[in-house]
């Protein structure tokens, strides 16, 4: 049994007298020594110094805790001191709850805002370092954080909450942006950017390629991203920076359906790339894959703008060949029965007396149903009776000419030759962990909804949460690094093996409690678990450590 193993086993039999009152300690001393690992509070506390010497916690302390407070339990910052009043955040951090108050809060948010840039830099190199992170694959994406509130007064210098095309289809409401950029190794989130509600998400890719060139320094790596990645700038940009490769998804306007038609299933070749939701199928019932090589040449707005021609790799998913089938035909359905209904309606019902009411409700379901492109349809009045009247029918050569696309999709890179195609493919497939990475960024790290009305803080707020995710991610590596040849660890679902997560690790060591020291009796862990002592174990976490 380890030193850590051992004092936590016979906290359980020793004496201390009278009960003390229990507080939750959760994943606290696992939030404290990875934030440690990678300097976090050092860290802004170099970039962002307090002028007054006096105060009880620097603005790295604070921001420590609110890194804290988001992966045990996140709250309000009003609610910030309740929360440390609590937990045992005083025992863990050494900072007193009422240290924690909105106004101190506010102020070290404040402090973050304008270095944000070069903490993430910073503590970034301190990841790859400190966890010896593979580097040579990353995967960028950025989504929206819808907010309530007009915000009419805001600082420029920071991401600005504007309208916009909003994840979640909420265009009432104004929103900022975030960008994650995460390695391929753990799906660890080394860089992240808040931007303006309106920014182009095509626009944010150079700069991005050039900050995790900086973190790379002298290694080389691919970034892989979705088709917004795709534009003659940023294309022109990768292609001529060393040590970089690209992938990613070609979007219609570059690789148009004709092109992606013209390919011929039969003389693709079947490669041997197998789906992670496919492992555990028969060999019949998993996916297949073929790919062909090709080549695409990308021309600048300007006349004289030299080309960017880049491998192609065109691939056809029987996956995705049966989804795009079911989705056509279940819209077609859809707008058949709609279309009919308003041809029996049409000069028999109140709304569609007129012609122009029926062209009316004719181009909504056109929109609504996404039928415009195979539609066709002709009003007419009837010279007797003045009623109007509708025929229509879809266009089985557009029909034709979409379903012959269908299952296909091109890639672009510039990966040499020597990358066979299944391997680009099996590249671009880790793509999902960066949406997996959001899902935990909205969900158990609680982004939304936000009660800040400066968007400076908001800024600030939202690079805190970046943080917390990147401990997210790092426990969970950490913890699958220490599983047996399975991949699993005992107990750690509902009580059965389970391959770990972030949020079931972070579950697990919930129900960890702390007894306060008093007097001559020192702080303990009552009734730890055989489980709570495996994960400390495997992620190198000693809690009885003084802060």
């Amino acid at each position: 049994m380890t030193g850590l193993g051992l004092f936590l086993a016979v906290t359980v039999a020793m004496d201390y007298g009278p009960p003390s009152v229990e507080k939750p300690l959760g994943a606290l001393p696992v939030v404290r020594d990875y934030l440690a690992r990678l300097d976090v509070a050092g860290t802004i506390d170099r970039l962002a110094p307090m002028r007054d010497k006096v105060n009880r916690a620097t603005h790295g302390d604070v921001i420590a805790a609110l890194v804290a407070n988001r992966l045990t339990s996140p709250t309000p910052l009003l609610h910030v001191e309740r929360w440390a009043r609590d937990w045992a955040v005083e025992e863990m951090f050494g900072i007193a709850p009422d240290v924690l108050n909105d106004d101190r809060v506010g102020r070290a948010l404040d402090a973050l805002a304008p270095v944000c840039e070069a903490v993430v830099g910073s503590v970034g190199a301190a990841a790859i370092a400190a966890f010896d992170l593979d580097l040579s694959r990353v995967h960028w994406d950025m989504t929206s954080i819808s907010l309530h509130g007009a915000y009419p007064e805001i600082d420029g210098d920071y991401a600005t909450p504007k309208y916009g095309h909003p994840k979640d289809r909420r265009p009432d409401l104004k929103q900022v942006q975030t960008g994650l950029a995460v390695t391929g190794d753990g799906g660890i989130p080394l860089l992240h950017r808040a931007y303006d509600g309106g920014a182009g998400e095509v626009c944010q890719v150079t700069g991005a390629m050039r900050a995790l060139a900086g973190l790379a320094g002298p290694r080389q790596f691919l970034l892989v991203g979705d088709s917004k990645l795709v534009s003659y700038a940023n294309l022109t940009a990768l292609t001529s920076t060393p040590g970089v490769t690209f992938l990613a998804p070609a979007p219609k306007t570059v690789v148009p359906g004709q092109v992606l038609a013209a390919q011929d299933w039969a003389t693709a070749t079947l490669v041997g790339y197998v789906a992670a939701r496919d492992q555990d199928k028969p060999f019949h019932q998993r996916a297949a894959y073929r790919v062909r090589e090709g080549v695409t040449t990308l021309r600048g707005p300007r006349k004289k703008d030299p080309p960017v021609t880049v491998r192609t790799v065109f691939v056809w998913s029987s996956a995705n060949d049966q989804a795009a089938k079911a989705a056509r035909a279940l819209k077609l359905g859809r707008a058949r029965t709609d279309l009919d209904t308003l041809t029996r309606a049409a000069g028999s019902h109140h709304l569609y007396r007129t012609e122009a009411a029926v062209q009316a409700r004719l181009t909504l379901l056109a929109t609504k149903h996404r039928v415009t492109r195979y539609l066709h349809a002709t009003t007419s009045v009837d010279p007797d009776t003045g009623k109007p009247a509708l025929a229509w029918n879809f266009d089985s050569a557009a029909l034709d000419a979409e379903t012959a696309t269908d299952g296909w999709y091109a890639l672009l890179t510039n990966l040499p030759d020597d990358v066979g195609p299944a391997e680009v493919l099996a590249r671009y497939k880790g793509q999902e962990v960066v949406e997996r990475r959001y899902g935990a960024f909205k969900g158990p790290l609680a982004v939304a909804p936000m009660f800040l009305h400066s968007n400076q803080r908001i800024h600030a707020l939202i690079h805190v949460i970046c943080l917390a995710l990147l401990v997210f991610c790092l426990v969970e590596r950490q913890a699958r690094l220490g599983t047996g040849p399975d991949g699993k660890i005992p107990g750690i679902y509902a009580g059965r093996p389970a391959r770990p997560t972030g949020a079931l690790v972070l579950g697990a060591l919930s129900r960890l409690r702390l007894v306060p020291a008093r007097g001559d009796q020192p702080a303990y862990i009552p009734r730890p678990s055989a489980l709570h002592q495996h994960l400390l174990d495997i992620l190198g976490v000693d809690p009885t450590r003084p802060p």
